[in-house]
């Protein structure tokens, strides 16, 4: 599954959860990693946690519940931007020397916005 998110951007949740017990759309994280035989999942910091059950295997390491990020199905993460404060879709454009870059298009001005410090 090809996308434009990469592992360090900051996403918004914009599905999934329940309502009811664990309400986890808006929350923002910031992106961990890839994960699933298509790369379709994503595990995003702080966000979608589990409890785990972990066999002692040793005098080192005890046993006991360990909580950890679950993955999350990448349709339901958007990027998040800080200068707009809401979700923006991500797309790249060419510099002037060639070279593809990562941005948005700003909903207001319709100006790109270049998300790679270099090329600003």
């Amino acid at each position: 599954m090809k996308t434009k998110l990469k592992a360090g951007d900051k996403v918004v949740i914009i599905a999934g959860g329940n309502s009811q017990k664990r309400p986890i759309v808006g929350k923002i994280g910031v992106l961990k990693g890839f994960a699933g035989k298509d790369h379709d999942r994503v595990f995003v910091e702080g966000l979608n946690m589990v409890t785990r059950h972990v066999r002692a295997t040793g005098p080192s390491s005890p046993g006991g519940k360990v909580m950890k990020e679950a993955s999350v199905h990448i349709s339901n993460v958007a990027f998040y931007s800080e200068e707009l404060k809401r979700k923006v879709k991500l797309t790249s454009s060419r510099d002037v020397n060639g070279k593809w870059i990562r941005g948005y298009r700003h909903p207001e001005s319709k100006g790109f916005v270049s998300l790679d410090s270099t090329s600003k």
